[in-house]
């Protein structure tokens, strides 16, 4: 009887085991690479973007890690810098967030244009689906700024056939209850918003 149960322990252990390395051999890698939007800047951990979107995506039954790999204050060139060394982590997809520092900086949107292709080009030597989440440009800095900026990312997913998200601040930018003191960062009900926004989009690239 006690080798029975040590026989049946055994199996038991050995299934497990088996199950848990089948799921995680399903279990499917998004990378998120971009600023201190994506980063979390002003929030907890937990409430972050990437926090909460792995939540939400488990909830529905998807088998996704997230990768965290925003930086806060970084700009299209720093991403450009740093892209080679976060595919380290070997994403299957990306969630692409940048630009927004380039143009609170009013950076000429033909660099920012080059870095991002730079970055897309990686991706896409290395197979890796990708997420465009677009960004729009401060007003205040002109209609030929703004209108040559804006265009970037709907030419880069034409370019390159990836999804685009076209403006990542959809439904929350100028609203004061979605947003952090600054104005500019979303507060945790913010990023609640965008995920509900931008959910379908995620789950279509992780497919």
């Amino acid at each position: 009887m006690i080798k029975f149960f040590s026989k049946l322990i055994l199996v038991v252990i050995i299934t497990s085991i088996v199950s848990v390395s089948q799921a995680n051999e399903n279990e499917k890698k998004l990378m998120i690479f971009g600023d201190s939007l994506t980063a979390g800047y002003g929030l907890r951990q937990e409430d972050a973007f990437s926090a909460k979107l792995e939540r939400s995506l488990k909830l529905m039954g998807k088998s996704v890690k997230i990768i965290s790999s925003s930086v806060s204050g970084d700009t299209s060139s720093g991403g450009n810098n740093r892209i080679l060394w976060a595919l380290s982590d070997k994403p299957d997809a990306v969630i692409l967030e940048l630009g927004a520092n380039d143009g609170l900086r009013g950076i000429d949107p033909k660099v920012t244009y080059h870095n991002l292709y730079s970055i897309m080009e990686k991706l896409k030597n290395n197979n890796i689906k990708v997420l465009i989440a677009g960004m729009l440009a401060p007003p205040n800095l002109g209609k030929e700024y703004g209108e040559e900026f804006n265009q970037i990312y709907t030419r880069l997913a034409y370019e390159f056939n990836s999804q685009l998200y076209p403006f990542f601040l959809k439904g929350v930018v100028n609203k004061p209850h979605l947003n952090q003191p600054d104005g500019i960062h979303p507060n945790e009900a913010g990023i609640e918003e965008i995920i509900k926004r931008i959910l379908p989009m995620v789950i279509n690239l992780i497919k």
